[in-house]
């Protein structure tokens, strides 16, 4: 009598992203190996087997890959020239380290945009600024967005300045060719799309959502996002014209900006992300799931809505001194049944860590109702747990 064996896979990476896909694999019998820094990291305690390393490392992604039949990364921070020799020797990495290339720096980012025509914020090198009289480009103004190539998540790695003063200031304490600055942009609103391409080439997309940000991390989300169809499909065919671009097989997010000047594309995640995590109980096949199932081979599932919409919240460690404890503001949403709280269990409340979310489903028939539902729930959630601002106010 034969056994059947699970299937597993690799990932790189053990934070709430990894945790997340984890946790969606248990739900298919697929068994998961964690490449994690710390023993206790989010994804460390769902793991089926945790290899105790750097992500970084590519001797213990070496040891993470014996007996997967496919990996994945958690985010884009990996030495692609490092893990070159493992796809060479047969290693199934989802998206392939070609495809991942050109993503994983935001200045290849704006150059593979550019070759693609694809609309985005006028950019320059932070580089090509003279040094000793700084000034901005032709008919550029302050303010302009600066943003580190590398590394940046969250409002790190981005400075806003408003004057020669910060940008000289700025040329002073950066290596400039490891920078950009972006022209700054008058939107109305934040959308993004989390699109997957499995390795037959089908493209399937999360609804569009639009996100809210707070001093530069994302504060809520609301989907399906309240703009016309047109919109909508030209987020699709802008994701979409990425993945077929680059032969890219897993999940990937656009964010884009949408105003005056239309619809532009602001950042590019090659990997699940924070603005689609309502698709859990929101979809009929979560952002987890599509690259749970595209990194295992397994068949991948349809991603349509299967509640008329959803509310996002995310939930950011507070400063010591907050009103209520950890454990009071937990209980409170516990307590209340249309609250899907997903906590991550990181070790420590650190002011402005992510530690969890909260999704709520929403019921009304059109936009304008969803986005009232929207705005009581998120009253209701900021005043268990508020924002860094109101605590330090």
């Amino acid at each position: 009598m034969s056994s059947v064996t699970s299937p597993m896979i690799g990932v790189v990476g053990g934070g709430q992203l990894a945790q997340m896909l984890a946790q969606a694999a248990k739900r298919r019998a697929v068994d998961v190996v964690v490449q994690s820094g710390s023993a206790i990291d989010p994804a460390a305690v769902e793991a089926t087997r945790l290899v105790l390393a750097d992500p970084v490392d590519v001797e213990a992604t070496s040891k993470l890959v014996q007996g997967c039949c496919g990996v994945t990364f958690e985010n884009e921070w990996v030495d692609i020239e490092a893990l070159i020799p493992l796809e060479q020797q047969g290693v199934c990495f989802s998206p392939s380290l070609t495809a991942l290339a050109p993503l994983v720096d935001k200045i290849s980012q704006r150059q593979l945009l550019r070759e693609l025509d694809l609309p985005s914020p006028d950019w320059t090198l932070l580089s090509s600024i003279s040094f000793d009289q700084p000034e901005l480009p032709t008919e550029w103004n302050f303010p302009v967005m600066a943003k580190s190539s590398r590394w940046g998540y969250d409002g790190k790695g981005t400075k806003v300045l408003k004057s020669v003063e910060d940008l000289s200031q700025l040329l002073r304490s950066v290596d400039p060719t490891q920078w950009l600055l972006e022209s700054w942009v008058a939107f109305e609103k934040e959308l993004a799309i989390v699109v997957s391409r499995d390795a037959q080439g089908r493209v399937r997309s999360l609804p569009l959502a639009e996100t809210h940000q707070f001093q530069q991390v994302c504060d809520w989300v609301i989907a399906p996002a309240s703009v016309d169809h047109a919109v909508e499909m030209m987020a699709y065919n802008m994701a979409a014209s990425l993945l077929t671009e680059l032969n890219y097989v897993g999940v990937l997010a656009v964010e884009f900006f949408y105003g005056p000047e239309g619809l532009q594309v602001n950042e590019v995640a090659p990997r699940t992300h924070n603005s689609a995590h309502f698709s859990i109980e929101a979809c009929s096949s979560s952002q987890f799931d599509q690259q749970l199932c595209i990194a295992a081979g397994l068949p991948v599932p349809a991603t349509y809505l299967h509640s008329p919409g959803a509310l996002m919240v995310n939930l950011l460690g507070l400063q010591k001194g907050a009103e209520s404890s950890l454990d009071e503001r937990l209980a409170k949403l516990r307590s209340c049944d249309r609250f899907h709280l997903h906590w991550y269990g990181k070790d420590c409340e650190t002011p402005g860590r992510k530690l969890g979310h909260v999704t709520v489903l929403l019921h009304g028939v059109d936009a304008p109702s969803r986005q009232l539902e929207a705005e009581t729930a998120l009253k209701h959630i900021r005043s268990i747990w508020p924002t860094q601002d109101t605590v330090c106010a």
